[in-house]
């Protein structure tokens, strides 16, 4: 088609293209593909192509030059003893000149002696030992690596953000040096860190507040003066604002301006509007399509209590539920008022609720605690069940995290326990105690030592635990919302949501009071030219069981593979997972990291 078309001759009335400007020259790199590609986007000849009067005098000059940049360029990668060899070939009839420039790079130059030094106040402070050691043992660029001019620079950005981390944000870097021996192709390192003072947290500076009170804002951000500075606790204030939905934006920062012993701490808000109505769709393999409808109220007239309705539709659950939150007090501690309507798909019957809680809240930097009193009243239905229970019970709860980042975790461990107490309201009021623990560990696979090669390598080990246990007389009749079922994408991969309980003498699948869950997944970060992406690859192993009686417990396996990428919502995961007892894959996707 194109063949013929060029054939064709041109219209009476057709403006002939243009020719193409030839050009000056070509430039031809005769290396390997990494530092072809490399010399091909940065020389500087690259910038003279386009010009069409360039004299073949003047192109040998610069083919001369071009020599010393190649250089240049291979010193930053690491070669500094190349040989460079440049021809500038004469144009053949009806084709450009050529500049050919041939490199043997030679022997790669690789990290000798690492020295850092510290200057100011981190040098001689004892309790900055710690935070010494830190940078030393984070230090990117170790011995016998290869050195790039990229990787140092790398580097020592990493190493002055520890600095400035903590205790001294107005660290600098006060000299580097780089000393290549071109004989032994080996780079000496040198860097001197100067902390300057040492910053504590003075006054709280609010600004923006106009609908609120001052102390929300304050008690929210929950800044001690007289605290050295920390950087991750100024962002952990600013996260808590920005979660409480009083703000649509906080910005919480230290002016270094003034006495580093009492520096104010500048909390600059926008604060959202006094009702809000937000809608949202999802969608998950475990319960489909999901759409949701929620109506914030910041300050309810009357009490001045926050108010969140909420209405939640997919395919295996649809619920109504609404909650009055007080504002927090001095200690951080809130008033919670709640009611939950729901239809939920449990097992083989569908389960009505009605919840009602009313409690006391506390959501601390590491640790949130709960302790609330309780009424539910569930309606199981389905093929040959009709049956409705109540209860009546008392609930503490304490969550700790305790993981080096969130929502993107690659070290620590996470912990929560709940232990209650209750009646039932029918079948004569038996008492019954309820608990459940869940546990959640990072352990990386890296030498510490050797913490950045390593962890390409290796990645880590996350270990999930979860167990459950409702105590109480055979004949009690309990809420199916107080007892148990497993399965699903963050459970029990292989199965489907809720699937794996206790199966009745009809073969259906109902709520159990014992519940044990556990996994171990092997997660390695995906790389490309040992770097770094934003993906990585798992495998996994999971094991869950509910039983009546901890000896009928008879875990259900599964086993898979999948995808992880830090998406801008939180890590997206996708997993293939195959349920040893039901002999089927099932395909898992879900999205955020909670705790």
């Amino acid at each position: 088609m194109g063949q013929a078309l060029a054939q064709e001759p041109p219209a009476s009335d057709a403006v002939p293209a243009p020719a193409a400007t030839p050009a000056a020259f070509v430039l031809e790199v005769r290396a390997t593909d990494d530092i072809r590609d490399y010399l091909e986007r940065h020389l500087e000849l690259q910038r003279y192509r386009d010009l069409v009067d360039l004299d073949d005098n003047e192109l040998a000059r610069l083919t001369v030059a071009a020599g010393q940049n190649t250089r240049e360029l291979l010193g930053t990668l690491g070669y500094f003893s190349p040989q460079i060899d440049l021809a500038l070939q004469p144009a053949a009839p009806g084709a450009a000149r050529t500049v050919v420039i041939t490199v043997d790079p030679g022997v790669t130059t690789r990290v000798g002696l690492v020295d850092i030094q510290f200057a100011g106040a981190i040098g001689t402070d004892e309790a900055a030992t710690e935070q010494r050691r830190l940078i030393r043992a984070g230090w990117a660029l170790r011995r016998g690596m290869p050195f790039t001019q990229t990787d140092w620079d790398a580097a020592k950005t990493a190493a002055l953000r520890e600095l400035t981390r903590q205790r001294y944000p107005t660290g600098t870097i006060t000299s580097s040096h780089a000393e290549i021996d071109t004989d032994t192709h080996s780079a000496k390192l040198s860097l001197t860190l100067d902390s300057g003072p040492l910053y504590r947290v003075g006054t709280v500076q609010i600004e923006g507040i106009e609908r609120y009170e001052d102390t929300l804002a304050r008690r929210l951000a929950r800044i001690p003066s007289g605290d050295e500075y920390d950087q991750s606790r100024l962002l952990e204030a600013q996260q808590r604002l920005m979660d409480s939905g009083y703000f649509d934006s906080a910005l919480v920062t230290l002016d270094t301006s003034g006495d580093p012993a009492a520096a104010p701490v500048k909390v600059q808000v926008r604060e959202a509007k006094m009702q809000k109505i937000t809608l949202g769709v999802g969608a998950s393999t475990d319960a489909g399509p999901r759409v949701t409808v929620e109506h914030r109220h910041h300050k309810v007239p009357g009490i001045g209590w926050s108010a969140l309705t909420k209405l939640s539709i997919d395919r295996e659950t649809q619920s109504l539920g609404t909650e009055l939150l007080s504002r927090p007090e001095e200690s951080g501690w809130r008033w919670l008022n709640s009611a939950l309507f729901q239809k939920q798909t449990s097992g083989s019957f569908d389960v009505y609720s009605q919840r009602y809680r009313l409690g006391r809240t506390q959501a601390g930097e590491r640790i949130d605690r709960n302790v609330f009193a309780e009424y539910d009243r569930a309606r199981t239905a389905g093929v040959g069940v009709n049956d409705t229970a109540e209860s009546l019970s008392t609930t503490y709860a304490w969550t700790q995290r305790n993981f080096d980042s969130i929502p993107f975790p690659s070290s620590g461990y996470g912990l929560s326990v709940e232990l209650g107490t209750g009646i039932t309201l029918r079948s004569g009021g038996n008492p019954y105690v309820r608990n459940v623990t869940r546990w959640l560990g990072y352990w990386s696979l890296a030498d510490s030592e050797r913490i950045t090669r390593s962890v390409l390598r290796s990645g880590r080990i996350a270990v999930r635990l979860e167990g459950g246990a409702v105590v109480a007389r055979s004949e009690a009749r309990i809420p199916d919302t107080q007892l148990f079922l497993t399965g699903g994408d963050n459970t029990v991969r292989g199965y489907s949501l809720r699937s794996i309980g206790t199966r009745l003498p009809t073969g259906q699948t109902t709520a159990g009071r014992y519940l044990a869950v556990g996994s171990v997944e092997w997660q390695r970060p995906i790389t490309v030219n040992d770097r770094l992406t934003e993906w990585e690859s798992t495998l996994f192993v999971d094991a869950g069981a509910v039983a009546d009686q901890p000896g009928n417990l008879k875990p259900r396996v599964g086993v898979g593979t999948g995808v992880r990428w830090r998406s801008p919502v939180g890590p997206l995961q996708m997993d293939v997972a195959y349920g040893v007892t039901p002999r089927q894959l099932r395909l898992h996707l879900s999205v955020g990291f909670t705790f």
